[in-house]
């Protein structure tokens, strides 16, 4: 029945104030908690489970180097395993991993020796697939809290590929069991009374502390056996062989909270922009950066690549993804996704010009002819729709398009407007030359890993007027015929099937009175769904689309009692594009408009015509099956509960019977029951308040009653789905692979010949996960994932070097892997190190 103590302090880098104001208080409580161990005060502490913290620290502080080494070499101070606390479902798989590599380096150059425990407590729910990541940098152990069972103290935590920890369930931090030391005893024997409503056995963990506290010493007299000063790690030995084999938990961790347990499910779609950039950088790096890296050979680039996922792995806290801080904060996470961008651009660039694409437009323009080269990141050939944009001289006009063979290729002409474009390099000297910009849009096939060629011909004339289509409401390509109706829904047919499929892409729009944690509906509520206004159809050898003006009639916001959405309107005009490419079977449904409305929130729905009583999604490296529900299950009546929201986390792909739906950078997906199962997508929530008290889905507060006006995300709204006839495991994972990282299209430099296609990695039966330089700068990682419940065989050609087998912290854990032959189980993940 013994008490482990454990002091500790939970950091959030920014959240209710901004990262400076924080960091300063910051560095004011690592000088005190120094004090305190020099005087022996406290014995140990556990400084949150993030290396950041002694960064940021260290960062104002220097002067503290030398006492946190001293402390955490004698075992006193505590930090990672982390470098930052991520929300641990709105950030990819390889993310998670550039976490824990992240925190392995900074610790060995602050000196510092790692927590031994998978610390991730206050995370908004827990991803299926983190006892895989944990594993695989030899964590066995798991502490967690929001979404697990409440009823389970410990337990085993198994994920799809069976990788399996020991989780123990913080239950609720109690920051003021121990705060004041005259009533220490007492709030003690409450806290152990408690503690075996759940776990007669015990031990018990008590993390002494809370969010930005200072840590307060063990009162004098409680250390008579009934509580003792702990670690996290002494914790676990403890537990360690009290757990039966059978107490086994699977999948995600997003059960429905007990008392103050909130999953705060709505931070899925708070603030949707900064989820967006966060999917669109980590594909820059993880797709493109890494990659073209390693093939171009570039060791020196190792510092500009940590550089740029050090930015993004800062906006990864669950209070700057989930969009649940002050206004300030998410300005400085924009800024932080631009710099991540910008350094991933010119690590692409600089790989490209080594492999000899020189994509720098530099010289004259062109008068004759605009090489142009298509980049495929995927380990498979692809052909997929392109847009690029080919700078002539004034004047000058495209008059064609050929590929590497010098075969005709169709395309479409999207825009042309006049240019002034501006070069300069280190070997440029700064130049800008009037030019005539034409966008244009065509299909390309590269091959796996690699690239191909195309030539614009080009002469002197006035460019071709953009074609602006026609009145219409359908389009046929091939078996399918796709038409608008009159709330700017569309309905599939597919011949070869006698499949329709209706009320695809149908958008919805309801009142919000919720705030950043929690999606919370009026009482008196409205539905709006919009009205179309006109439809224009654009019928070309490159596409079938159609163009869909529209207006979504709303309120402007909600009553001053919040009970109701007002009497006030406003029109949001939409732009709905759907389109149909040639040879990709695929329907690709776009939407843009302003919000200039407040409290609400949007979903698409995309419903299917056979029945389901459950849906599939993909996680990290896993897809997952989860029960259709209701919208919003039923409110909570007692204080301190919330309601099913019902969403869930969505890495990029959600299935029912014979549809597929893929959304990167979508990342808040509800599975709706119903005589039509449906997938809503989540496009905006819009709320003003970081946290308020007063909802009824939600019936405490998650976090201060502070105003967000930026949270109401009065901006331009952008949304991009793929739909798919489909629901093929391996078939519809590829396509949200390819769907998450389209081909890019660059203009090579002025007098540059169009490349022949030219190949590079290929893998057939598995995804790639990760091609990146190895961490100690010997050679490559290649990571490999089957993210479907069927065993696969994979084959790997076009590496330089052996495949010698790795856990994900690259360390060497099997000897030689045939390349033509890998075994990967169900959800199963490999790595390699490629060695010369």
């Amino acid at each position: 029945m013994t008490v482990h103590v454990v002091s500790h302090t939970h950091w959030d880098r920014e959240w209710y104030r901004p990262m400076e104001s924080f960091r300063a208080r910051l560095a004011e409580l690592v000088a005190r908690v120094c004090d305190q161990l020099d005087s022996g005060e406290l014995g140990r502490f556990h400084l949150d489970g993030q290396t950041v913290t002694a960064l940021d620290a260290l960062a104002v502080r220097p002067d503290l180097a030398d006492r946190i080494r001293a402390h955490a070499a004698a075992g006193r101070l505590h930090v990672g395993p982390w470098h930052v606390l991520a929300d641990n479902q709105l950030v990819s798989g390889e993310s998670l991993i550039r976490n824990l590599l992240t925190a392995r380096r900074v610790a060995a150059d602050l000196g510092l020796t790692l927590a031994g425990v998978g610390y991730c407590p206050d995370a908004f729910g827990h991803p299926a697939d983190l006892p895989r990541v944990l594993r695989g940098f030899g964590l066995d152990t798991a502490l967690v809290w929001r979404g697990a069972p409440p009823h389970l103290a410990r337990f085993r935590w198994r994920a799809p590929d069976g990788s399996e920890v020991l989780a123990v369930n913080q239950g609720y931090y109690e920051p003021e069991v121990l705060w004041e030391a005259a009533a220490a005893a007492d709030r003690l024997t409450t806290f152990r009374d408690k503690q075996a409503g759940r776990d007669a056995d015990g031990p018990y963990l008590l993390l002494n502390g809370g969010d930005h506290l200072a840590p307060r010493p063990l009162p004098a007299g409680l250390a008579d056996g009934a509580a003792v000063e702990s670690t996290l790690a002494d914790y676990f030995d403890a537990i360690r062989d009290t757990v039966p084999a059978g107490e086994v938990v699977t999948g995600e961790l997003r059960y429905p909270g007990d008392w103050l347990t909130f999953v705060l499910a709505g931070t899925l779609s708070a603030r949707l922009h900064l989820k967006q950039a966060n999917a669109a950088t980590e594909t820059l790096l993880e797709a493109w950066a890494e990659p073209l890296t390693v093939r171009a050979g570039r060791a020196d680039a190792v510092g500009l690549l940590r550089h740029a996922w050090d930015q993004l792995l800062q906006n990864a806290p669950h209070d700057s993804i989930c969009g649940c801080s002050v206004d300030e904060v998410h300005r400085e996470n924009e800024v932080r996704f631009a710099r991540a961008r910008q350094a991933g651009e010119h690590l692409v660039e600089r790989a490209l010009l080594d492999l000899g694409l020189d994509t720098r437009l530099a010289g004259d323009p062109v008068t004759d002819a605009a090489a142009l080269v298509v980049v495929n990141p995927h380990a498979t050939p692809v052909t997929a729709p392109v847009e690029v944009d080919v700078y002539t001289a004034p004047g000058h006009t495209l008059t064609g398009l050929v590929d590497a063979g010098g075969a005709p290729v169709p395309y479409d002409l999207r825009e042309t407007e006049p240019t002034p474009l501006f070069c300069a390099d280190l070997d440029i000297l700064p130049d800008t030359r009037d030019t005539l910009r034409h966008r244009i849009a065509f299909v390309a096939d590269p091959p796996a890993g690699g690239w191909t060629g195309y030539t614009a011909t080009v002469a002197a004339g006035e460019p071709d007027a953009v074609p602006t289509g026609r009145p219409g409401r359908a389009v046929t390509r091939g078996d399918w015929t796709l038409t608008v109706a009159d709330d700017a829904s569309f309905t599939l047919t597919d011949a070869a099937t006698g499949r329709t499929l209706p009320g695809l892409g149908r958008l919805v729009d309801c009142g919000d009175a919720g705030d950043t944690y929690t999606y919370d509906p009026p009482r008196a509520d409205e539905t709006v769904t919009p009205v179309l206004r006109e439809a224009w159809v654009h019928d070309t050898a490159v596409a079938s689309r159609i163009v869909v003006r529209a207006d979504l009639d709303v309120p402007a916001g909600l009553t001053a009692d919040r009970s109701a959405r007002s009497t006030e309107r406003v029109v949001l005009p939409l732009t709905v594009t759907a389109t149909l490419w040639a040879g990709v079977p695929e329907l690709d449904w776009r939407l843009e408009f302003d919000n200039a409305a407040a409290d609400h929130r949007l979903q698409a729905h995309f419903p299917t015509d056979a029945p389901a009583s459950d849906w599939t999604a993909d996680t990290h490296f896993s897809l997952l099956t989860r029960p259709l529900k209701a919208p919003l299950g039923p409110l909570p009546e007692e204080r301190g509960h919330e309601a099913d929201a019902g969403v869930a986390p969505v890495r990029s792909l959600a299935t029912l019977p014979g549809l597929a739906v893929l959304a990167p950078g979508l990342p808040e997906i509800q599975g709706i029951a119903g005589e039509r199962p449906s997938l809503a997508v989540t496009v905006l929530r819009a709320v003003g308040w970081l946290s308020r008290p007063d909802l009824r889905a939600r019936t405490a507060g998650a976090g201060p009653q502070l105003p967000t006006p930026e949270a109401q995300c009065r901006r331009r709204i952008t949304a991009a789905v793929g739909v798919r006839l489909d629901d093929a495991e391996a078939v519809v994972a590829a396509a949200a692979a390819r769907r998450r990282a389209p081909l890019r299209t660059w203009q090579l430099r002025p007098g540059t010949a169009a490349p022949a296609p030219t190949a590079g990695l290929r893998v057939n039966g598995a995804q790639v996960s990760a091609y990146k330089l190895a961490e100690d700068g010997d050679g490559a990682v290649l990571r490999l994932v089957n993210p479907t419940a069927v065993e696969v065989v994979a084959t790997v050609s076009g590496l330089d070097g052996r495949l010698v087998e790795c856990d994900l912290a690259e360390q060497p854990v099997g000897g030689e892997t045939a390349a033509d032959r890998i075994a990967l189980g169900a959800f199963a993940t490999r790595s390699f190190r490629v060695a010369g």
